[in-house]
């Protein structure tokens, strides 16, 4: 009940045939270390988990994940420019966070990306266009007062798109 819950850093420990890196997850004041993560997961939703901090770098590591489920805890900092490197990922929910910065552009890449949610965090600037962030739709955005530009109503300054260059 309660309690705190942080998304710690990942380190890598060792590479064995199917695992990759390890965690370190701290529920109610423990620290659990997950030895091992399997980088064959397809999926992995871990929403609704009051996880705190930044989102790991290492995630991107994960090549071949599908789906990306971190809504609905109290993240902070940039959506990692790692998520590029995550070219087969369908689905990616970030929505309901305290995210901050820039949609990295590099994310236009995924191609396979066919549902984005990136609503409610404090995300600022222009979304990015090109491949598959031509499809989606305003409610992706919602609740980020700082972004503008397609498919939003809100345009982009002059000055919003010459600091994202």
């Amino acid at each position: 009940m309660g309690g705190s819950y942080y998304l710690n850093r990942v380190v890598t420990t060792r590479k064995l045939p199917y695992y990759q890196d390890s965690i370190m997850v701290t529920i109610k004041g423990s620290e659990i270390k997950f030895e091992k993560i399997l980088n064959t997961f397809t999926t992995i939703d871990l929403s609704c988990n009051k996880f705190q901090g930044q989102i790991p770098d290492c995630i991107g590591n994960l090549n071949s994940l599908r789906g990306l489920n971190l809504s609905h805890n109290y993240l902070t900092g940039h959506i990692p420019l790692s998520f590029k490197i995550l070219n087969v990922l369908e689905s990616l929910d970030l929505s309901s966070n305290k995210l901050s910065g820039r949609i990295p552009q590099e994310l236009t890449s995924l191609t396979f990306l066919e549902v984005l949610n990136l609503s409610q965090n404090h995300l600022t600037g222009f979304i990015p266009r090109g491949n598959q962030f031509e499809t989606f739709e305003n409610y992706s955005y919602y609740g980020n007062p700082g972004l503008c530009g397609f498919p939003l109503s809100k345009r982009c300054t002059v000055d919003e798109v010459l600091k994202s260059s």
